[in-house]
């Protein structure tokens, strides 16, 4: 008997996005376009040249949205009509903010700037938890980068329990020039890592601080964690070596919170 080789198919299948956050087809995406909604991400019949298609295609990319070209049969089991006509997208449940919004909230509240930043998470339970422990924590916002990560979901909404109607979310295009810019705004940004060289009770995080949170599997990508001032470890006492991400997030939060008190 033949070796029965992996079904890829199914996997992609179940990472699909919700349907409740899905428009489909050619009349609601150009509907959705005319009235300003947020598209996060457009999926395209891979291999269609319909004019009118790759039409749409473009103007969701120049609103911002990323486009992607899937098999036809990833759109079909996405599809909770049936009748997509080659294009569907993902749309976010609630507006994003800019980093500008998020600065100018704590200069109104005349405190030092508290963000959290999430480098490519891609759970959006975890984007939700995020959310609610800043709004708790009173950070002014939490960014995440465009492509490469959850979006701000029915998922996420419903995780953060009422948190995303007051907390401010920007999405950018690349996380190590937000961070660059942050810096030079006088933002000292501090990611979380197990081989960090700053003990989480040395941080000082009494300043404008941007924390990052790193992605789920392998943490912070190269880049962004050579762009942090510092690399904070967070103390183990067990025998994991890691937590979870909504978990670093809320520890590094509240030692900010108790700094500040």
């Amino acid at each position: 008997m033949r070796d029965r080789k992996p079904d890829n198919r199914k996997r992609d299948f179940d990472n699909a996005e919700p349907r409740e956050n899905l428009i489909e087809g050619r009349n609601a995406m150009t509907e959705a376009l005319k009235s300003g909604r947020t598209i996060d991400k457009v999926f395209v019949a891979d291999g269609d040249t319909d004019r009118s298609l790759l039409r749409l295609a473009e103007q969701a990319k120049k609103a911002g949205a990323v486009v992607v070209s899937v098999d036809r049969r990833k759109l079909d089991a996405m599809s909770a009509t049936g009748a997509h006509q080659g294009i569907m997208a993902s749309v976010a449940a609630h507006e994003y903010s800019s980093v500008e919004d998020i600065l100018a909230r704590a200069e109104g509240r005349g405190e030092a700037p508290l963000i959290v930043i999430c480098d490519e998470l891609s759970d959006p339970h975890n984007l939700g938890a995020i959310l609610r422990t800043a709004e708790c924590a009173g950070a002014h916002g939490v960014i995440i980068p465009k492509r490469r990560s959850v979006g701000l979901t029915a998922v996420v909404s419903k995780t953060s329990a009422g948190a995303l109607e007051y907390m401010p979310v920007a999405r950018v295009n690349n996380i190590t020039a937000t961070i660059n810019d942050l810096k030079q705004k006088g933002v000292w940004v501090f990611g979380t890592a197990a081989d960090g060289t700053t003990k989480l009770y040395d941080a000082d995080l009494k300043g404008p601080a941007a924390i990052v949170i790193g992605n789920e599997g392998e943490g912070m990508s190269r880049l962004v964690a050579e762009s942090c001032d510092f690399k904070v470890s967070i103390p183990m006492r067990g025998e994991i070596s890691s937590l979870n991400a909504s978990a670093a997030a809320a520890i590094l939060l509240y030692e900010a919170v108790r700094q500040r008190l």
